[in-house]
């Protein structure tokens, strides 16, 4: 199995392991990421990061080549490991917050346009497990919250073990209305 069809813009390769309502754990395929690191709050910071990342692959880089566009555009405090048994913090750390476009499946890094902007790195992602929670509406905090603890407390029930750093993924466009969205917390597994 693979990311739904349903949207238009292609995603990470992923193949489902355990489902159960909006709860899902997912092994990824190996992808290339270009990330950013942008300061301060976090709905700015991925507007910030997001205009950066779409520059690069509109073609602000060597040799000025476009590169699909693909969901999600996803966010994780930079820096930080959240222990499952902490509440989330949703204010950024001192270091920010990193923002990451997956680049279309089958990219190598080798072969990936050199970005323009120094702030853009390009990096091999690992094939991983991860622990996934769907949900709808806005990405306030309080929204965000709930669904990052909701997550926790499935993780748990199952025995499992998180290892890394909590993300949030967002797969629609801002005009998408608030309970159309598709938006999912998540945070990679120990194996």
């Amino acid at each position: 199995m693979s990311a739904p069809a349903a949207h238009a813009a292609e995603e990470p390769q992923w193949r489902l392991v355990y489902e159960e309502g909006p709860f899902a754990i997912r092994d990824y395929a190996p992808t290339v990421v270009a990330e950013t690191r942008v300061a301060g709050e976090r709905g700015e910071a991925i507007n910030q990061g997001f205009r950066r990342l779409a520059r690069f692959i509109f073609g602000a880089n060597e040799p000025n080549r476009e590169i699909a566009m693909t969901a999600p555009v996803t966010q994780r405090l930079d820096g930080e490991r959240i222990a499952m048994t902490a509440p989330v913090a949703q204010a950024a750390s001192g270091d920010g917050w990193i923002v990451t476009f997956y680049m279309p499946p089958g990219s190598q890094l080798a072969d990936m346009p050199r970005p323009l902007d120094d702030a853009v790195l390009l990096r091999e992602e690992a094939a991983r497990r991860v622990a996934v929670l769907r949900f709808s509406g806005l990405a306030t905090r309080d929204n965000l919250d709930r669904h990052a603890a909701a997550l926790r407390a499935h993780i748990e029930a199952r025995g499992e073990t998180a290892d890394g750093a909590l993300s949030y993924a967002f797969y629609d466009p801002p005009w998408t209305l608030p309970w159309a969205r598709r938006n999912e917390v998540m945070i990679a597994l120990r194996r």
